[in-house]
């Protein structure tokens, strides 16, 4: 993220004295990325963000493997998540590998209370399906709902609340950080005029809250695939200003501005986020190709160097036959897919798509959990042979 950004009081200078009214000093934090040679803020809070009272034994989550068939074509019905209360439990991971976790939610609550989340493993990209809330965090509140990408930061301490308890979310846990694809950005990081979208399309933290409270804070720290309790004696919601390029934001896929052409345009042109050995994109309303010749559904592919997993989040699409909310396929890298028997056809002469989706290509295999095989269809590996 490196546009600067400023909410609540901060020093004229960094790494100076500033004072509480009472004469006291606020306590600094440097909250940066990739040691201290990438993006980073400053918080500064009423007390130090160091005093635990308690730590408990960690428990393990890590995603465990449930088939070693990596080769498949497969679909997965993601609704048959079942909802749970606790927000944390809630999440399955579904698809899995070094570079990225998969993973699917239905939260009827969320974190409130005494009890917060830390993911010091993974940046998350939390794509909601259905529901609507607010991200709290230390750098101010987020609101949300239908259609946004609510992009946290690894370390980012936060709670999450919603407004009822239909929720549906699809989240992408990123080992590395979550950008923005360079050809979009200038040389200095301001977002190009081709770019689908600007800066103006995204909502950071407003309304920072300063919490001067003492008491017992559970955080729920997920470090290696465990996750730490880890009690603190100060609300971590303390702060009372803060600067820098790092923080959590949100972004609309329904800002996302559609690049279209002649004749069908490759999957990159749908580029939302960028990562390490893997890339998200947003298929969004659009109009079909307008070659007078064009055939819109997508031509048949090879997928040599990447897995492609496709989250279905609304309309019809074009190229797929019984598709259904949130319904996952995923098309692993070995074996050629495209569109389903009829569908070339049937698109031809068509002006415009309503589909809504999110997609995750992935430059290394990905693997399934017990929880993916659990949503499985498996008739669909043979859905071309109609």
């Amino acid at each position: 993220m490196p546009h600067y950004y400023k909410l609540g009081q901060v020093p004229q200078k960094r790494h100076t004295q500033f004072r509480k009214p009472d004469g006291g000093l606020y306590s600094e934090q440097l909250f940066s990325t990739e040691g201290f040679s990438s993006n980073s803020s400053l918080l500064y809070h009423l007390h130090p963000p160091t005093i635990i009272t308690k730590a408990g034994e960690p428990v393990n989550v890590a995603p465990v493997a449930a088939t070693s068939n990596i080769l498949k074509h497969r679909s997965f019905k993601g609704f048959k998540v079942a909802p749970e209360a606790d927000y944390l439990k809630s999440r399955k991971t579904v698809l899995f590998n070094n570079d990225v976790h998969i993973t699917l939610a239905a939260p009827t609550k969320g974190l409130t209370d005494n009890v917060f989340y830390k993911n010091a493993d993974t940046d998350e990209v939390i794509f909601i399906h259905e529901g609507k809330g607010v991200l709290k965090t230390q750098y101010g509140r987020i609101p949300f709902g239908y259609g946004d990408y609510v992009v946290i930061p690894r370390g980012t301490i936060y709670q999450i609340e919603f407004e009822d308890a239909n929720n549906r979310l699809f989240i992408v846990e990123s080992f590395s950080p979550i950008t923005f694809p360079k050809r979009y950005l200038s040389r200095y990081g301001q977002l190009l005029e081709h770019a689908p979208f600007c800066e103006r399309d995204m909502r950071l933290p407003q309304d920072l809250e300063t919490f001067d409270v003492k008491g017992e804070f559970l955080i729920q720290v997920k470090k290696k695939g465990y996750l730490y309790p880890i009690w603190y004696g100060n609300h971590p919601f303390d702060v009372v200003g803060w600067d820098g390029c790092e923080y959590p934001y949100a972004i609309s896929i329904h800002d996302f501005e559609p690049i279209t052409g002649r004749v069908h345009q490759p999957p990159p042109v749908h580029q939302t986020f960028d990562a390490h050995n893997f890339v998200i994109c947003s298929f969004v309303p659009r109009l079909f190709d307008y070659h007078p010749e064009a055939i819109p559904a997508p031509y048949n592919h090879s997928n040599i160097d990447s897995d492609e997993v496709l989250y279905y989040v609304d309309g019809d699409f074009m190229s797929r036959k019984h598709v259904e909310r949130g319904m996952i396929t995923l098309h692993p890298a070995g074996i050629p897919h495209g569109p389903h028997p009829g569908t070339v056809e049937k698109s031809i002469g068509a002006k415009e798509t309503r589909e809504l989706a999110v997609m995750v290509d992935t430059f290394h295999p990905l693997t399934l959990t017990q929880a993916a095989l659990d949503l499985e269809d498996d008739t669909y590996v043979y859905s071309w042979a109609d």
